[in-house]
């Protein structure tokens, strides 16, 4: 090929630029197909889309109130709740200043048992004042020789001679009313004798025993008829708390205040209008008469001052009156009364009903103060150291670790077992609350309260929810 070269070189130089030029040239023709432009084909001329017009949002309001993030609190009581003596089982925990730390099915309205004598002690310190006292007295009857025994509505009024106490301490004697009224008597009327007396309880109306009141309660000595007239609460013996009481109360006043007048005749009847007053004696001030029905869950007192309650806003003086006067004494409280149902005053009936909300709401104020609460405060029992609360079979065992830090009222009916009011907590803390225990429920429900009770104690300020 070398020697070709050499003898053709001319040939060799044509052939070789005739090629390159072929290469040249093809690779022109393909750039220029690479370059070229591609045909378009003609499109309508759209509408342009407008542009939205861009806004800004309002700012967000910001409070100007410094937010204060809520305590983590780790105490749980839920180990204690499915215990089947609590029946069905209401509680509520609040701080004293009203924040809540504990609920369960606080607002359903519920029997109260005893309990109810809390919105009683209430109802009555705002209608009555402290300073209310119920008075009996004696007139002059229509006919000569005639006296009347009119009651007052003050149960408290014992047939214990002047100088030994009954168990309303500071009560009314049955003999100083009557000597007075014979000095009176012989004052206005020298030389005439008292051949009658007539007995007249008619200040009460209506039914003196409630609907659902076991008959059994007069027997135990938990419960009189309630009528104006009669002495120590009607019980057989005036100096022990549940002595018995009987069925006539009227009856057994009159018989002990004619034996200061001999050989007379005893009837009941009514007073005339406008009879001349011969004598008076007022029981203790409703400052007294309060611890005296809260303490030892007094229901014949608590029944009386309820009915006096009625008879104060001019509702009536029966007992079916207390339904619209004891909600409408307690709207001064500035808590909703619309769920309250009021069969009686001393929560014995099992038609009551208060949802626990309302008594810790209620207690909340009883706590600060509110108005005349105080007193309220101040008669309730307190754990192992008085009345209901310090009977053996409350906060014993490891329970006794909350003795003389829970001030309360206990509530007990076959249907209801209940315990609401204030702990001073073992953290310096002060909770108030409610604990409802219905339905199918027994004695033994006290001890589960008292336990749960108990726990709220140990875990004051720290309580949770969960």
């Amino acid at each position: 090929m070398g020697a070709s070269l050499s003898r053709h070189r001319f040939a060799w130089l044509v052939t070789a630029s005739v090629a390159a030029f072929a290469v040249l040239g093809s690779g022109a023709v393909a750039l220029g197909a690479a370059t070229a432009p591609s045909p378009v084909a003609a499109t309508p001329t759209a509408t342009p889309t407008p542009t939205p017009t861009e806004t800004t949002p309002p700012p967000r309001p910001v409070s100007t109130v410094e937010q204060t993030a809520s305590p983590l609190r780790t105490c749980s009581v839920a180990w204690l709740l499915d215990d089947g003596r609590f029946g069905k089982l209401q509680a509520q925990v609040l701080t004293a200043d009203g924040q809540l730390l504990f609920e369960r099915d606080p607002a359903t309205a519920s029997q109260t048992a005893s309990s109810m004598k809390v919105l009683t002690a209430a109802a009555a310190l705002n209608v009555l004042g402290p300073d209310f006292r119920a008075t009996t007295r004696v007139v002059a009857g229509a006919e000569p020789g005639t006296i009347v025994l009119v009651g007052g509505g003050d149960l408290t009024l014992t047939r214990l001679p002047s100088g030994q106490e009954p168990v309303y301490t500071g009560a009314a004697h049955l003999d100083d009313l009557a000597g007075k009224a014979k000095a009176e008597w012989e004052s206005r009327f020298p030389g005439t004798p008292i051949t009658r007396i007539v007995l007249d309880s008619s200040y009460f109306g209506g039914k003196t025993w409630g609907d659902t009141w076991p008959p059994t309660e007069r027997g135990t000595g938990w419960l009189s008829h309630i009528t104006a007239l009669q002495v120590d609460a009607d019980r057989a013996d005036p100096r022990v708390f549940l002595s018995q009481r009987g069925d006539d109360p009227v009856g057994r006043a009159g018989a002990a205040f004619a034996q200061y007048f001999g050989g007379v005749s005893v009837e009941q009847g009514t007073a005339p209008p406008g009879a001349a007053e011969l004598a008076s004696v007022s029981s203790q001030p409703l400052s007294t008469l309060i611890p005296q029905f809260l303490i030892p869950s007094d229901n014949s007192l608590a029944e009386m001052v309820a009915r006096h309650v009625a008879i104060a806003l001019g509702a009536g003086n029966t007992i079916d009156a207390l339904a619209t006067a004891i909600p409408e004494a307690l709207r001064v409280y500035g808590i909703d009364t619309s769920a309250l149902r009021i069969a009686d005053g001393s929560g014995m009936s099992r038609n009551n009903a208060v949802a626990p909300s309302y008594l810790t709401a209620l207690f909340v104020k009883i706590h600060a103060r509110e108005g005349n609460l105080g007193i309220l405060r101040d008669g309730l029992p307190v754990a192992g150291e008085s009345g209901t609360l310090n009977y053996s079979n409350r906060f014993f065992g490891d329970n006794a670790v909350a003795r003389g830090h829970v001030r309360a009222k206990s509530g007990s009916i076959s249907s209801a077992y209940t315990l609401t009011g204030m702990i001073d907590a073992a953290d310096g803390s002060t909770l108030i609350f409610a604990i409802f225990a219905t339905g199918n429920v027994g004695a033994s429900a006290r001890t589960a309260i008292d336990t749960l009770t108990t726990a709220f104690y140990r875990c004051g300020g720290n309580l949770s929810n969960n």
